[in-house]
C-alpha cells in the first residue's frame, strides 16, 4: 500500500508540478492548444473559479509566470528578474470543459495550483486509503492535515515570525486543517509565494491563516483566500472555522473556532 500511495503522489506531481520539465503543467507553459487533464482537475478548477470571484481576482492560478519572474522558478534561483508579464484572467484566458476534463489555451501560460493543490493531494491520499479499508487515519502534508476516525489530533499553530513558538492549538477531528503563511517560501526583500494576482505583488497585510473545513482542498483554498477577502464573504461559499494573523500582530478568529489561542 505504501508503494501505491507514493506512486499516486508521483502521478499527481507529474501532472501539476511547474518545477519539473516533464509535467503536464510545463507542457501547457510551452504549448498552447488542447490539453487533457487528470480527473481531479474538475474539483480543483471549480474551486479556483469560486475563489477567483470571491476574492475579486486576487486568487488566480495563472500567477505562475510572475512567480517565476520574481525568482520562484523551476531552478529556485530566488532572484527577482525585474520583468513582469501581465497576469491573464482565469475566466478569460482559457477554456475548461468539465465533462471531458480538457483545457484549451490560446497562448503559453504557467499554471500554479499552489493555492489549493497540496490540500487536494491530501484528499486524494485519504480517498485511496479509505478504498483500501483504512478508516482511522491522519494525513499530514506539512501544514495541510486531514483526520478521519475516532479520537482527536491536537495541532499547534506555528507562529509565522518565530517557528519555535505556536500562537495556539487546534483539536482536529474528522476534518481538515490547512495553514498558509508568508514566512514559508520567502526570499529577497519581502518576496514570498502568496501573490495578489490583481497587483502581481506578494501580500503584505495578512501574514498567516489557518482554516478548519471538511476537506483539505476546501481548507487549503480558503486559507489562501483569507489573505485577500474577509471571512464573512468566504463563509457564504461554505461554512468553515478560521484564524488570521496580520503583520501588526493582531489576530482574528471565527466565533466557533475549535481550539485555544495564546495571544
Amino acid at each position: 500500500m505504501r508503494a501505491y500511495i507514493f506512486a499516486r503522489i508521483e502521478k499527481f506531481d507529474r501532472a501539476w508540478s511547474r518545477f519539473r520539465p516533464d509535467s503536464l503543467v510545463s507542457r501547457i507553459a510551452r504549448e498552447p492548444g488542447i490539453h487533457r487533464l487528470p480527473p481531479e482537475s474538475r474539483e480543483l478548477f471549480a474551486l479556483f473559479g469560486t475563489l477567483f470571484e470571491a476574492t475579486d481576482a486576487a486568487v488566480n492560478p495563472l500567477i505562475g509566470r510572475t512567480l517565476e519572474q520574481l525568482g520562484y522558478d523551476p531552478s529556485y534561483s530566488l532572484r527577482d528578474s525585474g520583468q513582469r508579464s501581465p497576469i491573464p484572467s482565469w475566466t478569460d484566458a482559457l477554456s475548461f470543459d468539465e465533462a471531458s476534463a480538457t483545457l484549451t489555451t490560446v497562448a503559453p501560460m504557467v499554471v500554479d495550483i499552489g493555492a489549493a493543490g497540496k490540500g487536494l493531494l491530501v484528499d486524494i491520499v485519504v480517498r485511496e486509503l479509505l478504498l483500501s479499508g483504512v478508516d482511522e487515519l491522519v494525513v499530514d502534508a506539512s501544514g495541510d492535515i486531514r483526520h478521519l476516525g475516532s479520537g482527536v489530533t491536537r495541532v499547534g499553530l506555528e507562529h509565522p515570525l518565530d517557528p519555535t513558538k505556536v500562537i495556539g492549538v487546534v483539536d482536529l477531528s474528522n476534518g481538515a486543517l490547512c495553514a498558509s503563511a508568508s514566512n514559508r517560501r520567502a526570499w529577497g526583500d519581502g518576496l514570498h509565494h502568496v501573490l495578489d494576482a490583481t497587483t502581481g505583488i506578494p501580500t503584505r497585510n495578512v501574514i498567516a491563516t489557518w482554516v478548519l473545513a471538511p476537506t483539505a482542498l476546501e481548507a487549503d483554498g480558503l486559507a489562501t483566500a483569507l489573505f485577500f477577502a474577509n471571512a464573512e464573504r468566504l463563509n457564504a461559499l461554505a461554512p468553515f472555522e478560521w484564524v488570521r494573523m496580520f503583520a501588526t500582530g493582531r489576530v482574528e478568529h471565527s466565533d466557533q473556532f475549535n481550539g485555544e489561542l495564546f495571544l
